[in-house]
């Protein structure tokens, strides 16, 4: 039996190679293995361990095997090719459990194997093997050459977010096989998702915090790797800043004087919390004043003897005196001395009890002759003072003096200071009076008059009637004399009912104004009643506004004559413009029969960065056709009118009515026109959409608040604080795109990312506001934050990010800041209110330069000091120059109400003179 079995496996194992050779065969010639092999009675082979995808890393070949039960043979198959027999490493074993033969068989594959294979899939490989039932196969493994290119596709960007809001950090991975895994680090440490849950690492590779804390300010890096090689991205620094927020007020702290008018403070600070990491500080008041009084104290004052009694028997008589004028009150002092006097009535001649009681001499009347001539003397010397006095007032009276000093101005608006002009001028009050600092208040005024009643507290009236009768001395020993006298040229009469030239009195009634007052030009034109506003103007003068528009006029005093009134109108053109490069709002005012003695200051806002290289800026006006003519290049020197351009604004004195433009033409592809940039959002008719508006427009008032009022109307949210663009008239277009939108939470329409608004529309816009609209969609209601980056570039030029964190949610939003008081309703001001200089003040510096001297100290050094140094020709030919320069510095600091400059330019200018060694002789003579 044994030889049996024997001979039938040698038989079978020279029998099988043959079958194998034939399958093999047929399988190459079919290009698939077949369904069986001749075989004796079993099983199929199963595998046992398959053949697993494999990358190649650099240059080091790969292993793949497989393992098969029970299998006679075992052979690869790539790419539909078999693998040659030699290249296969096998061995085999027997089951103990089964007794069945098993076979594993191993192949190398190299880089230059999967290199110059170019097919139309990745390399592969392929197991089959044979048992004696047939054959099985199993599944395909594939080889691919691992990499991880160097480059991120993006870095994570730094961010600076308020406490609280949410943090996303956008990364993408290098390319890489297999896909590298990310992995972010913060200051060099794992983050990790799993032991917080305000920290998401899920979406697409990027990080997100959900609610930002002071902890996680730091530097994060993402961090790339796979199979082949690790990869870290520039870091991106995260600032998480706290805003600052006030601390509850302190008690009011107890007056500090003990009697008296006096003041209480509180005060608080900026703790609750105190801003970090950069946030803004506290806005508003850290100290709070208010006035305190409390009753002072009142000594006791004797009032005067009674009349003496009858002689006593005792030959004694008494009189009294009660301590009542007054009484002492809140616990002052009682009156010191005797309250009774008792005197011998009878010169020592009475007698009691045949006694002497008294030995009294005869008094002396040689004391009472000195205390009169005293006060004989003391009259007559009281007498010659007041004609000294008086005498030297009237040799004053030609204003003969010099005022060229700050305190001559802050007299009059911040505090006094006393001193003596000089040794022996007895006109001038104690240098060691303290002023009186009740007295004095700052009026900073806006470009439209909120409180006119706070205003009035600048009348000298107010300032001066504590002090009847004052003079004050300037530091570089020029003095001014402000009496009671001065003060009333600040009552303001009555205007009588006087109109020029035929004017209807019905001027009076608004029904009647609008075409009247209206120039030929504009007859038909259809203004809003916002960009309109008229006021009543007599001999003291005054000023209109345009509230919100940067337009403003004003009426020097004394430019209308006594005892006129005139009816004058400002009007803002919101018409379309011409073609022309319009820098400003078109500025009306009239009426057009209007008759002055001196010029009016025209104030117009401009969007032009101002420099004579690259602009020439053209003053046009318009006539009674339409049409407009030139009137001057404010570069040009001419003596109808004088043009100051200042970096926002562009000042005229104007001798004519009508309608005003400035129009600027470019020298240079470097003129650069200022652009306001503002951002709104609103809700949709859809509950998830949401529309992010983005405006450009030309940086006025006037053009600005064209947007605000749409806005309004369309329930707008200011999604972030305007900012500012240099846009060069270089023919580029602007682009305005927007960025980082968190794709996880919102869905913005295609194609819609990027917008460009032609060059030939943003130069030539004229006050005209263009806009683009982006629309997102939430993915979910429960999204009520919106972060994302606008950026506002011309192309070759500026460019301007404006951050976005804002609410979505309808209940949460702000109204919209108006940036100007839109809401004013005083746009007119007459007489002494509506100037920074008191007019005594302003009189005595006409007088003092208007006249040229030996010094020098004339108009031409005013206008030096005040910065006004072209075109002098035009004040030369004004009947004051020094009231038309005061004129046009009122003109220039109608807003901040400071009286620095001038102030600054008249104690300069001081220096100068009191350097000379014989200043104090001609201060002398000026003063005599």
């Amino acid at each position: 039996m044994a030889l049996l079995n024997m001979s039938l496996t040698s038989e079978y194992e020279m029998w099988l190679p043959n079958k194998i050779q034939n399958a093999k065969r047929q399988c190459e010639s079919s290009d698939a293995l077949p369904e069986s092999i001749p075989s004796v009675p079993g099983t199929l082979p199963h595998f046992l361990a398959e053949p697993d995808d494999a990358y190649i890393v650099k240059s080091n070949p790969i292993k793949l095997h497989c393992r098969a039960m029970p299998a006679m043979q075992i052979f690869f198959k790539c790419n539909g090719e078999w693998v040659h027999q030699n290249e296969h490493m096998s061995e085999e074993s027997i089951d103990e459990g089964t007794g069945l033969k098993i076979r594993e068989v191993m192949i190398n594959v190299s880089r230059q194997q999967v290199e110059d294979f170019h097919g139309p899939e990745d390399y592969w490989c392929q197991c089959v093997a044979w048992s004696h039932l047939g054959t099985s196969k199993s599944r395909k493994a594939t080889v691919r050459i691992a990499y991880l290119r160097k480059n991120f596709e993006q870095d994570p960007q730094g961010r600076e977010v308020p406490i609280e809001g949410m943090i996303v950090l956008h990364c993408r991975p290098p390319e890489g096989v297999p896909m590298a895994e990310v992995e972010w680090l913060k200051n060099e440490e794992p983050v990790s998702a799993l032991n917080d849950d305000n920290i998401d690492t899920r979406a697409n590779h990027n990080l997100i915090i959900k609610q930002a804390r002071l902890s996680d300010s730091g530097n994060y890096t993402c961090l790339a790797s796979n199979i082949v090689a690790k990869r870290r991205s520039a870091s991106a620094t995260v600032v998480v800043y706290v805003n600052g927020g006030w601390s509850l007020w302190t008690e009011w702290s107890a007056c500090n004087v003990r009697c008296g008018r006096g003041w209480q403070k509180r005060s608080r600070t900026c703790t609750n919390p105190a801003p970090l990491n950069g946030g803004a500080f506290c806005e508003g008041m850290s100290v709070q004043k208010i006035t305190c009084s409390s009753v002072c104290p009142v000594d006791g004052s004797w009032d005067v003897w009674s009349e003496w009694s009858l002689c006593s028997p005792e030959c004694e008589r008494q009189r009294s005196r009660e301590c009542n004028a007054p009484s002492p009150r809140h616990g002052g002092k009682f009156c010191e001395g005797p309250s009774q006097e008792t005197e011998n009535c009878t010169e020592g001649l009475c007698t009691q009890n045949r006694k002497l009681l008294h030995k009294v001499k005869p008094p002396s009347n040689a004391s009472d002759v000195a205390l009169y001539a005293g006060l004989a003397a003391g009259v007559i010397a009281v007498a010659v003072l007041v004609i000294a006095v008086t005498v030297y007032r009237k040799s004053q009276s030609e204003y003969g003096v010099d005022v060229i000093d700050s305190s001559a101005l802050t007299g009059g608006f911040q505090s006094f200071n006393f001193k003596t002009a000089r040794q022996g001028n007895s006109l001038l009050l104690n240098s060691s009076m303290q002023p009186d600092l009740t007295v004095s208040r700052t009026y900073s005024g806006p470009i439209c008059f909120q409180d006119p009643m706070d205003k009035e507290l600048m009348s000298e009236s107010a300032l001066f009637d504590p002090l009847p009768d004052i003079k004050v001395k300037v530091q570089s020993s020029f003095m001014v004399s402000l009496s009671v006298a001065d003060r009333a040229e600040y009552h303001v009469k009555a205007q009588p009912d006087t109109y020029p030239r035929g004017v209807s009195r019905d001027y009076n009634t608004l029904n009647n104004r609008n075409k009247s007052l209206l120039p030929p030009g504009l007859s038909n034109v259809t203004l809003k009643p916002e960009l309109r506003t008229v006021g009543i103007f007599g001999h003291l003068g005054g000023r209109l506004v345009v509230p919100n528009t940067g337009v403003s006029l004003l009426v020097p005093h004394g430019a209308i004559m006594e005892d006129t009134s005139w009816e004058m109108y400002m009007i803002v053109n919101q018409q379309e413009s011409s073609s022309e490069i319009l820098l400003g709002p078109e500025a009306t005012y009239g009426p057009p029969g209007l008759t002055l003695s001196s010029p009016l200051a025209l104030t117009i806002a401009h969007c032009a960065e101002v420099s004579s290289e690259h602009w020439n800026i053209h003053l046009r006006r318009q006539t009674t056709e339409g049409k407009w003519e030139e009137v001057m290049s404010t570069d040009e020197e001419s003596t109808s009118c004088y043009c100051l351009t200042d970096s926002h604004c562009c000042h005229l004195l104007l001798e004519q009515p009508g309608t005003y433009a400035l129009i600027g033409e470019p020298l240079t592809e470097s003129a650069v026109k200022r652009l306001k940039l503002a951002i709104f959002g609103s809700m949709s008719c859809n509950a998830l959409d949401y529309s992010v508006r983005v405006y450009c427009v030309d940086d006025t008032p006037h053009a600005f608040q064209g947007v605000v009022a749409a806005e309004k109307s369309k329930g707008g949210q200011l999604l972030e604080e305007p900012k500012t663009l240099l846009f060069k008239g270089n023919s580029f277009n602007l682009q305005v795109s927007i960025q980082d939108v968190p794709q996880f939470l919102w869905n913005i329409k295609p194609f819609t990312t990027c917008q460009e608004f032609p060059f030939s529309e943003v130069w030539c816009s004229n006050q005209k506001p263009l806009h683009c609209a982006f629309s997102l969609e939430r993915y979910s209601p429960s999204t009520t934050q919106l972060s994302c980056k606008i950026s506002v570039r011309q192309v070759k030029g500026h460019e301007q990010i404006l951050q976005v964190y804002a609410s979505v949610v309808e209940n949460e939003k702000e109204l919209i800041p108006f940036f100007a008081q839109a809401d004013c309703t005083v746009t007119s001001q007459t007489g002494p209110k509506a100037f920074k200089i008191p007019y005594s003040i302003r009189q005595r510096i006409c007088a003092t330069f208007d006249t040229a001297n030996a010094k020098g100290k004339d108009w031409q050094l005013l206008a030096k000091k005040l910065n006004i140094e072209r075109n002098l020709s035009y004040f030369a030919k004004q009947k004051s120059p020094s009231a038309v320069i005061l004129n046009l510095w009122e003109a220039r600091h109608q807003d901040n109400g400071d009286l620095d400059s001038l102030a600054s330019a008249l104690e300069e200018i001081g220096k100068i003179h009191a350097k000379s060694p014989n200043s104090t002789e001609d201060l002398t003579e000026d003063c005599s």
